[in-house]
């Protein structure tokens, strides 16, 4: 039996395994799981599940192995859910619109990518790795229609996406009700006792509860989790605003990338984001990263200081720690002789939209480089702005299309496109 549910109390174990999560159901059931687990010395089983039509993995995707890897940590059992059966059917997730079926010779090569790139976080050694067409192949036409027995119509057009669709008038496929369907036999194949997922799963995560009911076994907690934003993420009016990572926007940072694009991509965001990056995906302890803040808060420690041992940490995970200590070092070394690596920082499209210019400091503003026009404008005169690592020292300068990096201070920066 896994000593670590000996060593963390139910109470301590239920701090770290619901860190940010956005919603919970429910508390009082996950404690009382936690609770039986560690009386009985018995780990829970908790189910993810992953299409395998996105294998390729940047550190928004690494925000939900994380938080597995935290009840990992804590002796209990991880299941790996590769939906190699529902990926066949296509899940539109929210996009409204019905995602192409894959065939199976693309699931299994997309598969076998997951489980490369997955095991850069969860121990492989503790972690059971389960392909869904385990138990859908054989579940048969008449399994079919007794599942779909189990949930009406009208509780599936509740389902945000299918009910905007069918107010639009646009098509919803009959396969398409099937999707939470069969993700929720999968919680009742596996006995799960939590499932997480992402805040646009919650619907399919509920019906798993629901169906769980129905075949007499306890309902599975259900845990959804925040999107993690991207790189260039700011504050404004006091909070914290941007897109979610995402590769088509260039504010990523991918998991197989060189050490030295992870380190200094992760040197390069704000501080305000360092500490959402740090509570989202970093191994340290709610305690430990409080007691790092207040350190950093009180001038103790350098925030620098702070996001180069996130910047360190996020580094090591991926690659090595002696990865992580060669890029630290370089990054010091370009840092102090004030050489930057324009190839680790964020990239960005924008369209003049017919304009043959644009003023560099709307661009500024609109990159999120400077909180408005104005304060660019301010950034500019004080020679605060550097383009191509050139000091640009006029406010009125102006940008036509090309390719550009623009920098502001040190460690902000952004590699820019201006298409016409």
């Amino acid at each position: 039996m896994p000593s670590s549910l000996i060593q963390a109390t139910p109470e301590e174990q239920f701090l770290e395994v619901t860190r940010a999560s956005l919603e919970l159901h429910s508390k009082e059931e996950l404690l009382e799981k936690l609770k039986r687990s560690f009386a009985e010395q018995k780990p829970l089983t908790v189910k993810v599940g992953f299409d395998p039509s996105r294998p390729d993995l940047h550190l928004g995707h690494s925000l939900l192995l994380m938080r597995m890897r935290r009840f990992q940590q804590f002796g209990h059992k991880i299941v790996f859910l590769i939906g190699d059966f529902t990926a066949m059917i296509g899940d539109p997730s929210g996009k409204n619109l019905t995602r192409p079926a894959l065939q199976r010779d693309e699931v299994a090569a997309n598969a076998e990518t997951y489980k490369q790139q997955v095991f850069k976080i969860l121990d492989p050694q503790t972690t059971e790795i389960r392909f869904n067409s385990e138990w859908l192949d054989s579940l048969g036409t008449e399994g079919l229609v007794r599942l779909a027995a189990h949930y009406s119509v009208a509780r599936m057009l509740e389902r945000d996406d299918f009910k905007q669709r069918f107010r639009e008038g646009r098509t919803i496929s009959l396969h398409e009700f099937l999707y939470p369907l069969l993700q929720a036999y999968d919680s009742v194949a596996l006995k799960a006792d939590v499932e997480m997922g992402s805040t646009d799963q919650i619907f399919n995560l509920l019906v798993g509860r629901h169906l769980m009911r129905d075949y007499g076994l306890a309902p599975q907690v259900v845990m959804t989790g925040p999107i993690l934003e991207g790189t260039d993420a700011h504050m404004e009016e006091g909070r914290l605003v941007g897109e979610k990572m995402s590769k088509s926007l260039g504010n990523y940072i991918g998991i197989d990338e060189p050490p030295e694009q992870i380190f200094g991509k992760l040197m390069s965001i704000s501080d305000e984001l360092m500490w959402r990056y740090f509570e989202l995906l970093s191994s340290k302890s709610t305690p430990e990263l409080a007691a790092l803040k207040q350190a950093t808060h009180s001038g103790d420690k350098n925030p620098k200081d702070a996001k180069t041992e996130l910047a360190f940490e996020m580094t090591k995970r991926f690659h090595s720690h002696q990865a992580a200590q060669k890029a630290a070092a370089d990054f010091e070394q370009r840092f102090s002789r004030k050489e930057i690596d324009a190839q680790s920082f964020p990239y960005r499209e924008l369209q003049l939209h017919g304009a043959s210019k644009c003023a560099l400091a709307k661009i500024l503003a609109q990159t999120q480089l400077a909180d408005s026009a104005s304060q660019a404008r301010r950034l500019l005169e004080q020679g605060g702005v550097r383009l191509n690592q050139h000091k640009v020292s006029d406010a009125k300068a102006e940008l036509e299309e090309g390719e550009y990096f623009l920098q502001v201070g040190k460690l902000k920066g952004l590699r820019l496109k201006l298409l016409p």
